[in-house]
């Protein structure tokens, strides 16, 4: 590393949670007056599922993207501090990461700053990559429920990306890049970067990088749309609201790190285990917290997480309302004898072709049989149900049947025949249209965090068109 850039503490602005979620401009120019060494947003999430990954689209709109991401770019641009974004789109994919440089390039000629030096991290593994990996052995499944990923499973995958940790960031930062689009990136990967290429403990990049991704999620009263400053030092790291309506405690900084975690202080990364076993928060008494003991070590192996989606049905749903006390204290038998209905009049359909699903809100359909309240029956019960089919013609033809059939079930004790459900929503059978599901969900060996992540200059002054 270049000892010259070797810093006693630096500042990171994280502006929201989510780019295109919002912040506040006046406390984003309340962190940025604190003099930051760069802005770090996270863009991407599997927190909504596979279907954005799936289908290739963004987790939020082109208005909201391009507007949170105009006043970063210029204000950092002012300020000559780099600007990163983490998970690019989304979920991190190719098309994901061209949607983002789009609005970016509108967003530089828009403020005459196309000589801004500007990278693109590509996060996309081919599926050729992941077969011969899979069969030298070295990819394996996430956990105990993931299914197999035979060669099928591989085919129909729309596409994969990597989770990215800080390594190829850390490379592009000290290539003088000053903007830098990152695919899927583990979401602390990019604060983490900054810290280490500045000379400051991984561990301490890390853990900051974990709370400061979700931006202001950990202050009092938490939200991932207002701005959080980050400042990392050799022996250990502030989180710092930048809004006089928050304030950080010891318990909601100390809650939020073990915020995503299936372990209390353990979090595995690329390439990296960080343990928080022995951290210590101190609220300093201006709404800001400082956190100390942070631990960090390399794996034995470097492994990658996967993530790919494939097609795996079509779907129609129908919200409804119920408000008889005796069907709801009969929900469940009633729906099965709708369904039974359905399946004995569709007989030519083969259930292995559909699947239909009831959520009951106001009884079970959050916890399903893990409710401890299953028995204390609400006055009203909203219904969800649908129908996840091989074809969305299937999906239409069996809803509209269950739809009806439930709508008319005459059970006993029923004083009238208008109706069973009432409909908030014309027409009431919604055509959802594809469902995705993950079909990738793994661990890949790699020799090193640079391996499978190529960087390409994409700046405007010198190319137009971002490659690959």
């Amino acid at each position: 590393m270049n000892m010259t850039r070797d810093k006693n503490e630096i500042k990171i602005l994280a502006p929201c949670g989510i780019l295109g979620y919002g912040y506040p401009r006046q406390s984003f120019f309340k962190g940025m007056a604190q003099g930051p060494d760069a802005i770090v947003v996270d863009a991407g999430s599997t927190d909504a599922g596979p279907h954005k990954l799936g289908a290739g689209t963004a987790i939020v709109s082109r208005h909201a993207c391009k507007k949170d991401l105009s006043l970063m770019i210029t204000e950092g641009a002012r300020a000559g501090i780099p600007v990163i974004i983490g998970s690019a789109g989304g979920s991190g994919g190719q098309v994901h990461v061209k949607w983002t440089w789009d609005i970016i390039q509108e967003i530089l000629r828009e403020n005459h700053l196309q000589k801004i030096r500007t990278a693109i991290i590509w996060a996309d593994i081919s599926k050729e990559v992941v077969s011969r990996r899979q069969a030298e052995g070295q990819v394996e499944p996430l956990g105990a429920g993931v299914r197999e990923l035979t060669d099928k499973r591989l085919e129909e995958t729309t596409g994969i990306v990597a989770q990215m940790g800080h390594e190829p960031v850390v490379k592009a930062l000290e290539e003088g890049y000053q903007l830098i689009i990152c695919g899927r990136a583990y979401d602390p990967s990019p604060f983490a970067a900054v810290a280490i290429y500045h000379g400051l403990p991984a561990a301490y990049g890390y853990h900051a990088g974990k709370i400061l991704e979700c931006a202001a999620l950990c202050a009092v009263p938490g939200t991932t749309k207002d701005c959080m400053l980050g400042t990392i030092r050799k022996d250990g790291f502030t989180i710092m609201p930048l809004s006089g309506e928050r304030q950080c405690t010891a318990l909601s900084v100390a809650a939020h790190t073990f915020y995503e975690k299936d372990h209390p202080y353990v979090l595995h990364g690329p390439g990296t285990v960080l343990n928080l076993e022995n951290c210590s928060f101190h609220e300093n008494g201006d709404g800001s917290v400082s956190v100390t003991g942070s631990r960090i070590e390399e794996t034995e192996k470097y492994y990658i997480k996967l993530e790919g989606a494939r097609l795996a049905a079509y779907r129609t749903f129908v919200v409804a309302g119920v408000r008889d006390l005796l069907f709801i204290s009969r929900i469940e038998e009633i729906e099965e004898a709708a369904k039974r209905q359905v399946e004995t009049y569709y007989s030519d359909i083969p259930k292995e072709e559909y699947t239909i699903h009831f959520m009951n809100y106001g009884i079970n359909a959050v916890m399903g049989e893990l409710e401890p309240l299953k028995e204390n029956l609400p006055h009203e019960v909203g219904i969800v149900f649908e129908v996840l089919a091989r074809t969305q013609e299937t999906a239409d033809v069996v809803c509209g049947s269950l739809r009806s059939s439930l709508l008319h079930y005459g059970y006993e004790g029923r004083k009238a025949t208008a109706g069973n459900l009432a409909f908030p929503f014309a027409p009431s059978d919604i055509s959802f249209g594809p469902v995705y599901e993950f079909s990738v969900y793994h661990l890949m060996e790699v020799k090193d965090g640079l391996e499978q992540f190529p960087i390409e200059d994409v700046t405007l002054q010198m190319s137009d068109k971002a490659g690959k």
